[in-house]
């Protein structure tokens, strides 16, 4: 899909970020009163839930009811075989495929949301990151159904079971680059609105999950940051960075925060609008 005449192409990235990702909601409520519509939208873990609606035509209202219903109790409830699996391996079997938190509800939310629709149902070009479990390679989703990409995209190691798409297994796109900007430059963007996620280190960790949430925080903080570092030294094309900042650590079960979220994603956008309307991107009406 081609933009018109004269103006440039534009891309809109929403990276991953877990809960957080509902910030998306408040950029999208920006972009749609500015008349400001991407030619491709990219999606990563939390992001890619977005990313879909979006291209498949939800706007922004939509997006944010379905938000509530979305994230609201899915990581709560346990799975119980893969728990025992990871207990007593040596007894029941240990699989790759373990995920402790039973995605029912998630697979019932996501059908909701997309039904069959097929990457060719799309009105915005829609790209969704991954990650090959086995070799560790960032794979990016073009083709077949939305709902077997975004399940794959979202699958959070040990917390949600890895998804098999084609010959691969799949697991959360941020674990390989929670930024997919890459994915953006390759499809020819002269625009990226990237929107990404730090989070907040932890100031006192009273478990072993904590400490683990805190290294792997970490980590993505610093890939986050050196994703953008380096492409905007390189200069493929223009990247606008959009970073919501949050004060402290935000759990996928803080769902009561969802409007405070979505606040921050607005309030972030409307800094970086200036910039956006010197860009051209307006579409105007024929």
């Amino acid at each position: 899909m081609a933009p018109p005449r004269g103006r440039p192409r534009l891309a809109l990235v929403i990276g991953s970020g877990g809960v957080k990702c509902a910030a998306a909601v408040g950029m999208w409520k920006v972009l749609q009163r500015e008349g400001i519509r991407p030619d491709l939208v990219v999606g990563c873990s939390g992001g890619s839930l977005y990313a879909a609606a979006m291209a498949l035509g939800m706007d922004a209202l939509e997006a944010e009811r379905h938000s509530f219903r979305m994230w609201h109790g899915l990581f709560s409830r346990v799975h119980y075989r893969s728990l025992l699996r990871s207990v007593l391996p040596r007894r029941l079997g240990f699989s790759e495929r373990i995920g402790l938190v039973d995605d029912r509800g998630i697979a019932t939310v996501l059908r909701e949301l997309y039904g069959e629709a097929r990457f060719t149902d799309t009105r915005i070009p829609l790209h969704i990151a991954a990650t090959d479990l086995h070799s560790g390679e960032r794979v990016g989703l073009t083709s077949g159904a939305v709902f077997d990409a975004v399940r794959a995209s979202i699958a959070m190691p040990l917390l949600l079971r890895p998804w098999p798409v084609g010959d691969r297994l799949l697991i959360d796109g941020g674990v390989s680059d929670p930024l997919p900007i890459s994915l953006a430059i390759r499809e020819g963007a002269d625009v990226i609105v990237a929107m990404g996620f730090e989070t907040p280190a932890m100031e006192r960790m009273d478990s072993l999950l904590g400490v683990a949430r805190q290294a792997l925080s970490t980590t993505t903080n610093h890939l986050l940051q050196s994703t953008y570092a380096f492409y905007s030294a390189v200069h493929h094309a223009e990247i606008v960075p959009i970073m919501p900042e949050f004060d402290t650590p935000i759990g996928v079960g803080d769902t009561h925060l969802l409007p405070s979220i979505m606040e921050h994603g607005e309030r972030a956008t409307l800094e970086v609008l200036p910039y956006l309307r010197r860009l051209d991107l307006v579409e105007e009406a024929p």
